[in-house]
This record gives C-alpha cells, structure tokens and sequence, in this order.
C-alpha cells in the first residue's frame, strides 16, 4: 500500500467521522432524550463513569452501556452501604443487599427495583464476555439500564433549589464542606 501523506490521511478521517456524525445526529438527540438524566449530582469516584454512560448510550454504544450501568450502578449501592454504614453478611449477593437496603428505608422500592434489573440484566455474562452475549439485544437492555440508573441517580442523589444554593434531598449521600459550598459534578448538557 503506497504511503499516504499524513495531510491527507488526516483529512480522510475528519471527513468521515463528520460524515459519520452527520448521519447519525437525530438517532443521537433522540437516544439522549429519550431519559431524564440527574443533571448535577455528587463528585464521588463514579460521577465521570456515570456521565460516560449517557454519552455511550446516546451514540449507539449499546453494549458498552450496558457494562458502564452495571459496574456504576454496583459502585452506588456499595457506596450507599458505606455512607449509611449498613453492615453486611460476606454471603450477600447484589440483590440481597438491595433488599436490605430496601427494609432499611434507604432506599424506595422503585429504586430497588431498578437496581436489580440492571443487576439481571445478564452481569455475569457482559462481564465474562460468555457466548450468550450473542443473543443479546443490547439497544433494548442499554435503553433499560439507563433509565434504571437515571432513576437510582435521581432518588439517591435528589435535591432542590434554594435561592440557587443546592440542598440535598439525602445529604449523607454529599459531602458539604462547613463552607456549604459542595463539590458537584455537572452533566448539564449532551
């Protein structure tokens, strides 16, 4: 293959991926508006990865959402077990954990719920890559799981507006200096 200037090739690229955008730009606006996002939560360790979510599933990386709900969603309720210091049996799956923090008033009902789906919502197989993968339909359980974290991100990490200043629906779930000006993660836009 004859080498191609680097002017060019970069040119190639550009073209293609705008291309690319071009043609996929509605599915793209469609796909992010088809659920209402946390627009600011907490800062913790997995806001970027939540925020990564979004944007995965609103140009169409279906599977790859399906991996980052799960492992994020994982990462809030393990973080809801340390904020809230429920203690723990070592023998506790997912689902029994969710449970109990369900009997604990922790947590809602739907909330409980939409963690176990994306719990069910074939963990073991995403993340060994077994065959079953193959029959999957990942646009579904994607538009799923995002929906089901925006609906655990909405009740975990709730708040309203006072006067513009952010008040935590479940402060033990922010970490609010004493100057009460609390580090946020802002996922405002697409």
């Amino acid at each position: 293959m004859p080498h191609i200037p680097e002017e060019v090739r970069r040119r190639m690229i550009r073209d293609d991926l705008l291309g690319s955008f071009e043609a996929t730009i509605e599915q793209r606006v469609e796909r992010y508006l088809e659920v209402f996002h946390q627009p600011i939560t907490p800062n913790p360790h997995f806001a970027a990865a939540s925020a990564e979510c979004i944007k995965l599933y609103r140009d169409g990386y279906f599977l790859s959402t399906v991996m980052v709900t799960q492992a994020v969603a994982e990462g809030i309720r393990k973080f809801v077990v340390e904020r809230t210091g429920t203690a723990l049996d070592n023998n506790m799956n997912g689902q029994s954990v969710v449970a109990l923090l369900c009997e604990n008033n922790i947590i809602s009902e739907n909330c409980a719920a939409a963690f176990n789906r994306i719990w069910g919502s074939f963990r073991n197989d995403v993340h060994h890559m077994n065959p079953k993968i193959a029959t999957i339909d990942f646009r579904d359980l994607a538009r799923r799981n995002i929906t089901d974290l925006a609906t655990i991100e909405r009740e975990i990490f709730d708040f309203k507006l006072d006067n513009g200043k952010i008040v935590p629906t479940k402060p033990e779930f922010w970490d609010i200096p004493r100057n009460g000006r609390i580090p946020v993660f802002l996922r405002l836009g697409p």
